[in-house]
């Protein structure tokens, strides 16, 4: 994610020294050719200043467009966060950098070459021939220019409600884990058959590399579990066919039916025990007092939700009846023999259970000493009821004598949250994007269960916990927008202008959806923040040719409208061009080796950009410009420009 920040800053990093760079060069050119030149120093110092008020503000912005991923909290906090921190990084040394070391190695560097060279190249030759015949047209033309860039805005602008949504992708890892659940009460015997014929079946597969298991849980375990869980770990080789591989042991795994399993990857599984406790994409949590009715109320959302396109291991959670002993103390018999319910209890807990009553330390190792009675004094309720409790008086008597045994129907587990009890209905999703299966899913339990008095559902998982990031994020990014529009307003003095900046923002935006679509049509939280970086260089691009256009109607009394739109669009052309394709050539490697591990999150983060920057460049050459040809635009750009101090 560092990295990746710092990519998507190239552009902004290499921006800073064009613009300095470009606009040097362009004056000492304009100086070369003069009546009377002045001295380098000056030209360039001139040069330099002219430029210094759009470098900063255009900082500034960029800066204020990022910021929001730094409030991002929870699972997206954790991944964006070093991304946004990288890349803000970055842009703030390239600034450092470009007001102090570029001027400083230009005037050491380019007098001589601008002296030798009155001319662009042949290439930025070229490109401002074509651009100037093409800004011509669109000029000409602006309405029909302007109808068919809303035309167009509106088609892909409709395309937005058909894009799925998920938090994070899925990621192609080489080591697997996958949970098995047999009903409560399967004995371990059963569960080690199973595992061993599972890893049999596994390890024959070409490149599973190795496997390992555990069933139950350990003394001190991180999960509580019965004997009728096991989780399995496999790692295949990522030199062998990744997808061929993953295929095959998904359907080693579906061929054991009638438990509940699932195959995730490890970061996977780790991410989604975090947001849930489960393992599942998708989590119904129903809350309520009695377990009766909450077990039944769980087998009703299950049966809304099983229909829906797209669902897989729809589990409930298996919190059923098992039989489980019970003791009721008889209080007169028992006080015959000062028997007290603790005392009683203890002894039974003893005896069935067993007590840890020390330890022994050998071989580096720690084993526990534990008290407990014979197996034969606890194998049914007859040898249970003969089993003898100690009395206060140093006799013995008969449990049966003083307590009534029975064998009854109990929860294997009982579950709460915030002090109510719960029962999870889990799936994950398959064929469909998690968004709109996870839509369905509320719509579906709301519309067609009815929960009684005391008892309500919670949707929760990857898409909740998507859907609150978004929400975050696209809010914080309306505040940016604001603080934007200040910033804007403090360069220009004019709200109209910066009306007119702000309305070609959402047109920059539109080339990301695009890119959106070509990454599967999926709108993770890695394409968000692609809109945000878009949205960054956007506004820097057209602040710096506002600012320009500003310069030649102020500064360099170009006073014809028609000739300050087309003299400044073609003077930008080059800076804007050059920072467009740096960025686009630093995403390259990133798309052109596609989804490989490790670059699942990276991967539509950059085609959003690429996309974005293709749209951002057409807006800020053609669009922007056309605005600037309208007469309210002209007079507030010819006002004379106020002094900033910065």
């Amino acid at each position: 994610m560092v990295l990746a920040g710092l990519v998507i800053a190239l552009g902004e990093v290499v921006d800073d020294a064009i613009i300095d760079v470009e606009n040097i060069m362009r004056r000492l050119r304009l100086n070369a050719i003069a009546e009377h030149p002045r001295s380098a120093f000056d030209v360039m110092f001139d040069a330099s200043m002219e430029v210094r008020s759009s470098v900063v503000y255009g900082t500034i912005i960029v800066i204020l467009a990022f910021l929001p991923v730094f409030f991002l909290t929870g699972l997206a906090g954790a991944f964006f966060k070093p991304l946004a921190a990288s890349y803000i990084l970055a842009i703030l040394a390239s600034l450092a950098v470009a007001l102090t070391v570029t001027p400083a190695m230009a005037l050491f560097m380019l007098p001589q070459s601008a002296t030798k060279r009155h001319k662009d190249g042949p290439l930025v030759l070229f490109f401002k021939r074509f651009y100037r015949l093409l800004l011509e047209k669109a000029v000409r033309f602006r309405w029909a220019t302007l109808i068919v860039t809303s035309v167009l805005f509106i088609g892909i602008a409709g395309t937005i409600t058909r894009l799925g949504e998920q938090l994070m992708p899925k990621f192609r890892e080489t080591d697997f884990l996958m949970h098995w659940v047999e009903k409560p009460g399967i004995g371990i015997d059963a569960m080690d058959r199973i595992t061993l014929r599972a890893s049999q079946e596994l390890m024959a597969v070409d490149g599973v590399l190795n496997f390992g298991s555990h069933i139950g849980r350990a003394t001190v375990a991180d999960e509580v579990v019965g004997p009728n869980f096991t989780e399995l770990w496999i790692s295949i080789d990522d030199k062998g066919d990744y997808d061929t591989t993953v295929a095959q042991v998904q359907e080693i795994v579906d061929g054991y039916p009638g438990l509940y399993r699932d195959l995730l990857t490890y970061l996977t599984e780790r991410i989604k025990e975090v947001l849930t406790g489960t393992s599942a994409s998708i989590v119904v949590r129903v809350f309520g007092p009695d377990m009766d009715e909450l077990r039944s109320t769980a087998n009703l959302v299950a049966t809304q939700i099983k229909p829906i396109a797209g669902i897989t291991t729809l589990k409930v959670e298996p919190q059923v009846l098992v039989p489980q002993i019970s003791i009721h103390m008889r209080p007169e018999a028992a006080s015959q023999f000062n028997l007290t319910p603790g005392a009683l209890m203890r002894s039974v807990t003893t005896l069935v259970n067993g007590m840890q009553v020390g330890e022994i330390y050998k071989d580096q190792n720690i084993f526990g000493v534990i008290v407990r009675g014979k197996t034969s004094l606890h194998s049914d309720l007859r040898t249970l009821s003969e089993l003898m409790i100690d009395t206060p008086r140093g006799g013995q008597v008969p449990l049966g004598d003083v307590a009534e045994l029975s064998i009854v129907p109990a929860p294997n587990e009982i579950k709460r949250e915030a002090a109510s009890r719960r029962i999870d209905i889990t799936c994950n999703v398959d064929g469909r994007d998690l968004g709109a299966v996870a839509t369905e899913i509320e719509r579906a339990v709301l519309a067609n269960v009815d929960f009684k008095n005391g008892y309500h559902p919670e949707f929760l998982g990857e898409y909740a916990e998507a859907k609150a990031s978004r929400n975050r994020l696209l809010l914080l990014s309306l505040a940016s927008i604001c603080a934007i529009a200040v910033i804007l307003y403090i360069d220009f003095q004019s709200w109209k202008l910066v009306g007119v900046i702000l309305c070609t923002l959402p047109l920059a935006l539109l080339g990301g959806v695009l890119g959106v679509h070509a990454s599967g049509g999926i709108l993770s939280l890695g394409s968000l923040v692609g809109f945000v970086t878009v949205l960054g260089i956007a506004s820097r691009n057209a602040i710096m040719l506002m600012s320009h256009y500003r310069h030649l109607a102020t500064q360099e009394g170009v006073t014809h409208q028609i000739e300050l739109v087309m003299r400044g669009a073609e003077e930008r052309l080059a800076p804007i061009l050059m920072t467009a394709l740096t960025t686009g050539l630093a995403l390259v490697p990133l798309i052109a080796t596609g989804e490989i591990p490790g670059q699942e999150i990276e991967y539509p983060l950059g085609l959003v950009i690429l996309f974005g920057l293709i749209t951002a460049t057409l807006v800020n050459l053609v669009i922007l410009p056309i605005l600037c040809t309208f007469k309210f635009a002209f007079c507030i750009l010819a006002k004379p420009a106020s002094i900033t101090v910065l």
